[in-house]
């Protein structure tokens, strides 16, 4: 059996384009590739990146590692394992690579020797390691793992009989953070920061105590301690917006705190020359969003600073330069991610654009880069017309080449919708926003186009100009796209995105619909002819302009949150939301949380309506879509609900899903579109 036909099969709604139509299909997001974390070696001669695909057969997103000459040339794969292999990470001499990868028993670390060309499995854990980093003289791996923790007893139950079929033992928690979306229940214990020796042998750990110890390493000069970010305070589960650098001494485990602001201090990186620690974070004032800022300190921590960068941006993915001067970050601006250069005086220089590519779903900021000891970097550079391929930036010249093709056989071969950028003003303010249209393939303005919004997630989020299998599947379908980024948006400063501040949804409602009006002007959008769509935060939006008015065709609202006090109290996250979202707790603040709920609203909805939410979706439950489907189905509204098995918050997280997804919107919009004329 083909797997076009079983596929077929397997997919309700599904309409495939015919391979002579030469647009982007249903089929094509299988045969989608791209390039993930790549680590450029210390002396700048090699990249090993993670090469990304889909098992069209498993359903899932598979991962091996390829090294490549920053010429593009000797492009191979390193092993000939073909399974999971992920976090690749160069020995400081560069003559090693160790990475983690999937065996039967589990995730253990590998060691591949780059002379040689010989593979060692060097680990036997027993859960998975994250976060490796090499000691500076190269004979020691550290790295973080869980460590279990007994439940809380509550009973004594009798020992069932041999053979007996009893229930299975109930789950018994008494922690705050004790499920996670996509993860399900969240087993009890801590990470914990452990050594290997490089050649193999039993890891030690080295951190104690009731405490996470999880994300990057750094090691001092000397190998004799390892500085990490965490929350080692005595109220850490309450306290959780709050985080400290911490050195931990790897000879005894003694621990010592090096900050006490209070917010998030992360991602802490000792200099080359051993002198000096940076780090991320900002003085938390308990807003919606605030920015974060580059710190550095003392490797003693004395002496804590801001680095005073003209940027209203957050920093993220910060590297030292060999020489200790300044150090490499990446940053959104406008939709469009970015790497920087800033020295410690807080000069600051752009030196590559279009970082992303990683979520092919919609386009969302990703990506990541790294930097050899010559300044050469390597990075994960997209387009709207291409996922994430190898790019490097040459220190001497500034030239940036791309040096992979890995989707050149598929879109050779596509004709995509074209993208366009798009300003418009605000009828509340008058502040300039920013959106994109993307047209159908082969668009002719002489005909009239359904037009369909997508709203972004989060909200506290950003789309740009990115590659996206989704849009580009509604563009493929006859539908012209629009995606703005409303107030509340990352890439345009910390007070832009504080605007829904105790106020979401609030104007981002008017900015979307502002963005409708522009696009009619334009004479791309027509009155009779709106669509929209969105999921989780993107679908609280679609909820709540529905609710708002009544120019929608149809609506497809995806994942949504419909009502805050149940929302709040249900979620996986639900100990995040009072004070930064909204003022107290649900019970504290009834009236606040209710006006904010697109429930309320539901009264006013005439717009057909189709809902879908992942089944096992623990961030925004199946409960809150359940919410709009029955209340409008009480109301007589037409709607369907739409609930996908197996599925978490990230519902097209397996291709499958996404199909299934874009498949069921389009087949519901569809029964409301006029032809084009």
């Amino acid at each position: 059996m083909s797997y076009r036909f079983l596929l077929f099969l397997l997919i309700p709604f599904l309409s495939f384009s015919q391979a002579e139509d030469k647009v982007f299909s249903y089929l094509d997001v299988f045969d989608l590739e791209y390039v993930s974390d790549p680590q450029i070696s210390p002396q700048g001669d090699w990249i090993v990146y993670r090469r990304m695909g889909f098992d069209i057969m498993e359903d899932k997103a598979v991962g091996n590692l390829w090294m490549i000459k920053p010429d593009g040339s000797q492009h191979q794969k390193i092993t000939s394992r073909e399974v999971n292999e992920s976090s690749p990470v160069w020995s400081p001499k560069g003559d090693r690579l160790a990475f983690v990868s999937a065996t039967d028993q589990g995730a253990e670390i590998f060691m591949y020797w780059m002379e040689s060309g010989k593979l060692a499995k060097i680990s036997q854990l027993p859960f998975s390691p994250s976060s490796l980093s090499w000691s500076p003289q190269g004979d020691q791996l550290a790295f973080s793992m869980h460590v279990d923790k007994d439940a809380p007893v509550a009973a004594k139950i009798p020992k069932k009989p041999k053979g007996a079929k009893w229930a299975e033992a109930p789950r018994i928690t008494d922690r705050l953070h004790h499920e996670r979306d996509g993860s399900g229940y969240i087993a009890p214990g801590f990470n914990h920061i452990f050594l290997i020796p490089a050649n193999g042998g039993a890891a030690r750990q080295i951190t104690s105590g009731d405490y996470h110890h999880r994300g990057p390493l750094s090691w001092s000069l000397d190998g004799q301690k390892i500085y990490f970010s965490g929350n080692r305070n005595v109220d850490w589960e309450y306290d959780f917006r709050n985080s400290e650098v911490y050195a931990v001494d790897v000879n005894n485990g003694n621990t010592v705190q090096l900050t006490d602001k209070p917010g998030p201090d992360k991602n802490p990186i000792v200099s080359p020359n051993g002198k000096h620690i940076a780090y991320l974070g900002y003085e938390d004032r308990v807003q919606a969003y605030q920015v974060t800022r580059l710190y550095i300190m003392d490797i003693n921590g004395q002496n804590q600073r801001e680095v005073p960068m003209e940027l209203d941006r957050d920093v993220e993915n910060i590297v030292w330069d060999a020489k200790s001067r300044g150090l490499y970050f990446s940053y959104d601006d406008k939709g469009n991610s970015k790497i920087g250069y800033v020295s410690l005086n807080g000069k600051t220089s752009k030196l590559a654009d279009d970082m992303g590519g990683t979520t092919l779903g919609r386009p969302y900021a990703s990506g990541s880069f790294s930097v050899s000891q010559n300044g050469h970097i390597a990075y994960t550079l997209s387009t709207p017309y291409h996922p994430a391929e190898l790019a490097v930036v040459n220190s001497r010249s500034n030239k940036t080449d791309k040096i992979t093709g890995l989707n050149k056989a598929l879109f050779n071969f596509r004709t995509l919708g074209k993208v366009e950028e798009v300003w418009y003003t605000s009828s509340v303010d008058q502040r300039e926003l920013q959106g994109w249209v993307v047209y159908p393939p082969n668009y002719d303005p002489e005909k009239k186009y359904p037009f369909l919004v997508e709203n972004h997630g989060g909200p506290i989020l950003n789309y740009g100009d990115r590659f996206s299998a989704e849009i580009q599947l509604f563009a493929a379908a006859g539908y012209v796209v629009f995606y703005p980024n409303p107030r509340g948006s990352t890439s345009y400063g910390e007070e832009f995105g504080n605007l829904l501040y105790h106020n979401y949804p609030g104007e981002d409602y008017n900015d979307v619909m502002d963005g409708v009006d522009h696009c009619i002007k334009m004479g791309i959008a027509h009155e009779d002819q709106l669509f929209v769509t969105g999921g989780s935060a993107g679908g609280i939006m679609s909820a709540w302009m529905i609710g708002k008015n009544n120019r929608f065709e149809a609506a497809a609202v995806i994942k949504p949150v419909m009502n805050w006090i149940s929302k709040t109290l249900v979620a996986d996250n639900y100990f995040g939301y009072a004070h930064s979202r909204l003022p107290g707790q649900p019970w504290e603040n009834f009236e606040e949380y209710w006006k904010f709920s697109p429930i309320s609203l539901v009264g006013n909805i005439e717009t057909p309506t189709l809902v879908m939410v992942g089944m096992d979706d623990l961030r925004t439950p199946p409960s809150e879509a359940k919410q709009l489907y029955h209340a409008l189905k009480l109301r007589k509204i037409e709607t369907v609900l739409v609930e996908v098995p197996e599925a978490s918050h990230g519902i097209a997280n397996r291709p499958s899903n996404l199909i299934t997804k874009v498949a069921n919107i389009l087949a519901w919009f569809d029964k409301y579109k006029v032809p084009n004329n």
